[in-house]
């Protein structure tokens, strides 16, 4: 089965589902937009750069497997996603720290959006209010 592209560097299965259930793999035009800038942002820093998408869409069945997962989740709608950036270096690869992801995320949309930082990922997704969280546990 040959891959579809739906964007320069996004194909859909990237988008697919995990629950081995369901063949739901739609992805959101704004969201795919967002992911491709943010993909550039960091190329245009680092150099080349690969947007890892670690939480794609989730059926309701998958959405319930999920720990953590709220009812209506955006990404039951094709419009979030859970990612992580990588950089090319000398030796190989390195992640972009979440932070500096959601950082960047938050100072180029910062009256819309959902953004959320987690251990390792950071959340996005297209949904038209601002939202912000921390998951992350505080130490101390």
């Amino acid at each position: 089965m040959k891959s579809k592209k739906i964007s320069m560097h996004f194909k859909r299965e990237e988008f697919l589902c995990a629950c081995n259930r369901c063949d739901f793999d739609t992805a959101d035009v704004e969201l795919v937009t967002v992911l491709e800038d943010l993909r550039a942002h960091f190329t245009r820093i680092y150099g080349h750069c690969t947007v890892y998408i670690s939480g794609p869409n989730r059926c309701k069945f998958q959405n319930d497997r999920t720990p953590g997962a709220v009812e209506g989740s955006y990404h039951m709608k094709a419009k979030a996603a859970d990612i992580k950036v990588w950089m090319s270096t000398p030796v190989g690869k390195a992640q972009v720290y979440p932070d500096e992801v959601a950082d960047y995320l938050e100072e180029t949309y910062p009256e819309t959006y959902g953004i959320g930082r987690y251990h390792g990922r950071t959340h996005i997704d297209v949904r038209e209010e601002k939202a912000r969280w921390d998951a992350r546990e505080k130490k101390g």
